[in-house]
């Protein structure tokens, strides 16, 4: 039982340690009281550090064959699912929760943040983080293989995230440009990141 926590504080720390770095040369460089360096980069820290942390949370049942015993307590397995999906969405809100310190830091040292985006950026974390660990569970129930899942989760990601390159090669077949262009997370976040909330992109993520 320990492990597993240990290994989450360990991601947190990361996150943390890694995504101050992405906020403070953001705001030296462009001197700027915003906070889009760092919600570029907490996106690319979470298209990798999701697929780890939800690698073992069916894998491991089914290395250890404890998925049979599992699955013989009084819950159904969509129970199950969602329990070890709420798991790693608990982790991942707490990750972002400690991050709201940047934008407090920035209105106490006398910036005046534009909190529309700010405040949008924060819901596309979560919602892209959501979508991320849902895929890395995905991943992890396909394979008793820990590793294997988390680059079968990962893979998944980038894929997604190249969705946009991939409608360049289709542009001249309209429906098929239209789903590649709908299906790509890049254009998604970007409008969150320019502070607008499309219900469209809600619902797909």
């Amino acid at each position: 039982i320990a492990q597993p926590a240990l290994c989450s504080f360990v991601f947190a720390a990361v996150f943390l340690a890694v995504s101050s770095v992405f906020f403070i040369s953001d705001l030296q460089s462009t001197e700027l009281a915003r906070l889009t360096g760092f919600l570029f980069g907490a996106i690319v820290l979470l298209t990798v550090i999701a697929p780890i942390l939800t690698m073992r949370l069916v894998a491991e049942e089914l290395k250890l064959g404890t998925l049979e015993l599992l699955m013989t307590s009084p819950v159904r397995e969509g129970e199950i699912i969602l329990g070890k999906f709420l798991g790693a969405f608990t982790i991942l809100f707490a990750m972002l929760l400690l991050t709201w310190f940047y934008p407090l830091i920035l209105k106490l040292g006398g910036g005046e943040p534009d909190f529309g985006p700010v405040f949008s950026g924060y819901i596309g974390l979560l919602l892209f983080g959501s979508a991320f660990m849902a895929v890395g569970l995905m991943a992890s129930s396909v394979t008793s293989n820990q590793i294997l899942s988390a680059v079968v989760g990962l893979g998944l990601l980038l894929i997604l995230w190249l969705g946009s390159a991939a409608g360049g090669l289709v542009q001249n077949v309209e429906w098929a440009k239209g789903i590649v262009n709908y299906v790509s997370l890049t254009n998604i976040y970007v409008d969150f990141l320019r502070g607008v909330i499309d219900t469209k992109a809600v619902v797909y993520l």
